[in-house]
């Protein structure tokens, strides 16, 4: 039996309510069911985010691996989907896949090296402008969900929001990022994205130097993906930089980077509006450096 951990707990019992209840209290029997199933030995202390489990393991044959557990949602249910279609090209490999739980079994990275721990933020940023430019090259795949409808909900969204938002200079920023967004809702695009390249999304592996994990993959513009590696150990005065030097890696049209990239501060904000948070001060700034660039 294994001990949950207490971090894990407390995140799924504040944001996945009921079903992260269900499956933090499912999640013992679980490990030892896969261990079984699988034939896997387990290889070393256990890591977690805040939303998944996950265990290093020996497989029978001898490989190294690594099993995760984790809900079945919206966001995890495409994971496999997009590693598949990946096949190790810049991404780690799925070995193995159970569709009634959500359980992964991982080729293993390097949980101990991530890349956050590079110290030139600029050769950071430029390993996940050079993986994006891999994951990205490609069409999702039937089923993923769509940036063409997350946008739709995002700009619907929006009149209430601002209604909600008592600081004027906010409010006018938010209503910035939306009318970015409605400039290129028409043209979402279908390229196989991430969303959530961040540093320590970032590992370093054997096979290659550095590996993408954990990715809740959409179908849409690349410049979508692009956040995360602006906010991301945020350093203010970087922030152009940061955006041109992915924008160029990537071949991406600026103006369409630029507002998809507002999308996902409003995508943020829309989140922060709706449970009661104050709007992300780093989201902020971004958005009036982007913003102030184009004019």
């Amino acid at each position: 039996m294994i001990d949950v951990p207490k971090g894990l707990v407390e995140s799924q019992y504040a944001y996945a309510g009921e079903a992260g209840r269900a499956f933090v209290a499912a999640l013992p029997a679980r490990v030892e069911e896969f261990f079984e199933r699988w034939e896997l030995v387990p290889d070393g202390p256990l890591m977690h985010g805040m939303a998944a489990l996950v265990v290093p393991v020996v497989c029978g044959d001898g490989r190294p691996a690594a099993v995760k557990f984790q809900v079945l949602d919206e966001e995890t249910e495409g994971e496999p989907v997009a590693l598949r279609v990946w096949d190790g090209d810049g991404a780690v490999r799925l070995l193995r896949y159970d569709d009634k739980t959500g359980t992964m079994l991982l080729e293993r990275a390097d949980g101990g090296r991530m890349l956050s721990g590079m110290t030139d933020s600029r050769k950071a940023v430029l390993v996940i402008a050079e993986l994006l430019a891999r994951l990205t090259a490609g069409p999702a795949p039937e089923g993923v969900r769509r940036l063409s409808d997350i946008a739709g909900r995002m700009l619907a969204d929006t009149p209430d929001a601002l209604r909600r938002l008592p600081d004027p200079a906010e409010r006018a920023l938010i209503a910035d990022c939306a009318a970015a967004v409605r400039e290129v809702v028409d043209e979402p695009g279908d390229r196989l994205l991430h969303w959530d390249l961040h540093f320590e999304n970032v590992l370093a592996a054997e096979r290659e130097p550095w590996l993408a994990i954990d990715p809740k993959p959409l179908a849409g513009d690349p410049g979508f993906d692009l956040w995360p590696a602006l906010n991301n150990r945020y350093e203010p005065d970087e922030t152009p930089w940061r955006f041109d030097a992915m924008s160029e890696t990537l071949g991406l049209d600026r103006e369409r980077a630029r507002a998809w990239t507002l999308g996902r501060v409003l995508q943020n904000a829309l989140w922060d509006i709706e449970d009661g948070r104050p709007l992300g001060v780093h989201d902020l700034d971004i958005a009036r450096r982007l913003r102030d660039a184009a004019h």
